[in-house]
Order: C-alpha cells, then structure tokens, then sequence
C-alpha cells in the first residue's frame, strides 16, 4: 500500500505514475515523448493525424532560442492528462491545479520554471491558428467567426510547414530536439 494521492498510471517505459501526486524522478523524457508523438491535436477532429509532438517542436522552433526548451516541453502535461480540447478544458473543475502539480513535477526534473511566460503562450496560439488554417475544414456557415472558435486567443499565425508526423517519426524528432536544447 502506498500513501500516494489517487491512482497510478503506467507510462511507456513500464513505470508507474500518480498524476495527482506527481514526482520530478518519475518523469522521463522518452514517457513523454512517446505519449505526445502518440496522441493527434484536436482530439482527433482535423483533416490529418498531427501530434502534439510535431506541434511542440514547432513551437520549440518558432520561440526566442532561450525559451525553446519550454515552447517543446509546453503541453509535456498532457503525457500523463492527455491533450484536452480547449473549449472542454477551461470547465473542467480542477483540471488547472492538476495540470499545475504535474507541470511543476516537469519542471522540476528539467529545471525550468513553474510559469511559462507569456511569450510561450503567444507561441502555441500562432501554432493553433496555423494549424487551423492547415488542418480544419474551412468554418461553417454560422454567425461563429474564427476568432469566436480560437476563444478571442488569435495571434497572426505561424509561418511554420506543418508535415502530419506519423508517431514514430514524431517521437524520434521531439527526442532529437530535446537533445539540441537540454543539458542536464
């Protein structure tokens, strides 16, 4: 018996994680990255499979170079929460503090801060608008503009080439980028 808080998880590696009671030591790369390279934006709803690994490098790309580690490692949550769809994720009880402790165990294991600065933002809301103009249908027609669908989150969008990684090859291209900006 253990005095974790709720219920492990097991990751890639065959390890075993408490997403609400995580620890910096339980965090590994390649968990991550394996799980990100595995799970498609948007919950599924685009015209092609795009990973949140393939749309955290580019944003590790698109970032000041002293803030690439933090624009790959960004959404690192959602290896152990899964990438919730904004529109669900902002009414979600709890979900914010949860994805706090886990981000803080994240940071922790790679020494970044418990705050992504606002820079990091602007970056992942220039990817969404690109990604949307790349990978959704064109909007209905409804009275919702695009920037009502974005939330009002609308930044010019990034003048990135989105290439829909198959998993495998996004894995392996988020581990080779953590490799360029980490060191230990």
């Amino acid at each position: 018996m253990t005095d974790r808080k709720g219920n492990f998880m097991q990751v890639w590696s065959g390890g075993i994680y408490w997403p609400l009671d995580p620890r910096a030591e339980e965090v590994h790369i390649e968990d991550i990255a394996h799980s990100l390279a595995m799970q498609c934006r948007y919950g599924g709803h685009c015209n092609r499979y795009y990973s949140v690994a393939e749309h955290s490098v580019l944003v590790s790309q698109i970032v000041l170079p002293e803030l690439a580690l933090l624009g790959l490692l960004h959404d690192a949550t959602e290896a152990y929460l899964s990438d919730v769809i904004r529109p669900l994720k902002r009414h979600l009880t709890n979900y914010k503090e949860i994805e706090q402790l886990n981000w803080l165990a994240i940071a922790e294991r790679f020494g970044l801060p418990a705050i992504l600065p606002p820079e990091i933002h602007t970056a992942d809301n220039a990817m969404l608008h690109a990604e949307c103009l790349a990978l959704m249908k064109p909007m209905p027609n409804t009275n919702v503009t695009r920037r009502e669908w974005l939330m009002g989150d609308v930044e010019p969008p990034a003048d990135v080439q989105i290439k829909c990684w198959t998993p495998r090859y996004g894995k392996e291209m988020f581990l080779r980028r953590f490799e360029e900006l980490w060191t230990p």
